[in-house]
Formats: C-alpha cells, structure tokens, sequence
C-alpha cells in the first residue's frame, strides 16, 4: 500500500518543484565567438550543445544550468586555423581538453532580464562567470540569449599580446522546448 502512495506522490511533488526543464534544440543552438586583433575581427562558434536546463522566471532562483561543448566543433571558416585551434597546445588542445563545460551555482531576476554565476571550465581551468540573458517564452516553447565576456590568458588560450586580441565576446542562443 505505502509503495502505491509514493508511486502517486512522488511525480506530483515532482510536478509542483519551482524549476521547469526545459529541452534543448542542438540543431539550432548558437555558440558563437569573436575577438579582435590588429587585422580585424575572428568569428567563429562551436556546435553540438549538450544541455540541462532547469528554469522558472517566477523563481529563478530555484533553476540550474549545466552545458558542455565539444572543442573539437570550433570552427572559424578556415580550416587550417580550426585545425590550429583544436590541436595546438598553445590554443584548446582538444586532445587533452576535449570539452567546454558550464555549471551554474546561482540565478537570480535582473532589471533587464536574468543573470546567471556559474563556473565555466576550459582547457582545464575553472573560473566563476557571470551570464546576463533574457529569456523569452511562447507556450512550450522558448529561447534563451545570453553574451558575456572572457580574457583569453586566464585560460590560457594562446600567448599574450600579438595578432590576437585579448577578449574573447561569447554570444549564446539555445532554443528550447518542453
């Protein structure tokens, strides 16, 4: 009898947590990158998304995010560059740092919208981020945008100085449905 009680009590108490889950659109996700240098700006983005999202605008508070990427979908429109990029020691080494992964640890409501603090790990070292993003949802549907901001050196992404500017500007759009 008290296995039947739970088999009915535990997806209603399941139901009725603040956090919704939320399914990400890999397909359509958008990481996307660019950093200038003395000769313009690189533009680039990764693909294949892998995500949990756990996510209420009445309490945000209460969600989570985690995301990872794999290095080895950089791409740049240059193949030799991509090529650079994933295996060089100096850039990701996608070898020994196959993944870029994000793990939020607080959500909170903004006058613009949302912010995120997370750790973001790559290349394998960790550092606290913070994503300001808006979300926007359409019945069981819903996109999350987001940009933010990264020194290249703290994660030890190519040498100092040279043709490579020193700020990296992340653009994120992950389409989602429930």
């Amino acid at each position: 009898m008290a296995s039947k009680i739970l088999l009915v009590l535990v997806p209603l108490i399941i139901a009725l947590l603040p956090g919704e889950g939320w399914k990400p659109d890999q397909a359509k996700a958008k990481i996307m990158f660019s950093v200038k240098g003395p000769f313009g700006t690189v533009h680039g983005n990764f693909s294949g998304l892998k995500a949990t999202i756990n996510f209420n605008e009445k309490d945000p508070a209460a969600g989570s995010f985690s995301a990872s990427v794999d290095v080895k979908t950089i791409s740049t429109g240059i193949k030799l560059r991509n090529s650079d990029l994933r295996d060089k020691e100096l850039w990701f080494n996608a070898g020994k740092y196959p993944q870029i992964s994000f793990k939020s640890k607080k959500i909170e409501k903004t006058k613009d919208g949302y912010m995120v603090n997370g750790d973001l790990t790559l290349k394998g070292v960790t550092k606290l981020v913070t994503i300001p993003f808006q979300f926007t949802q359409n019945a069981a549907a819903g996109i999350f945008k987001g940009q933010f901001t990264l020194k290249r050196q703290d994660y030890h992404l190519g040498k100092e100085g040279g043709s490579v500017g020193s700020i990296v500007t992340i653009d994120l759009e992950l389409p989602v449905t429930k």
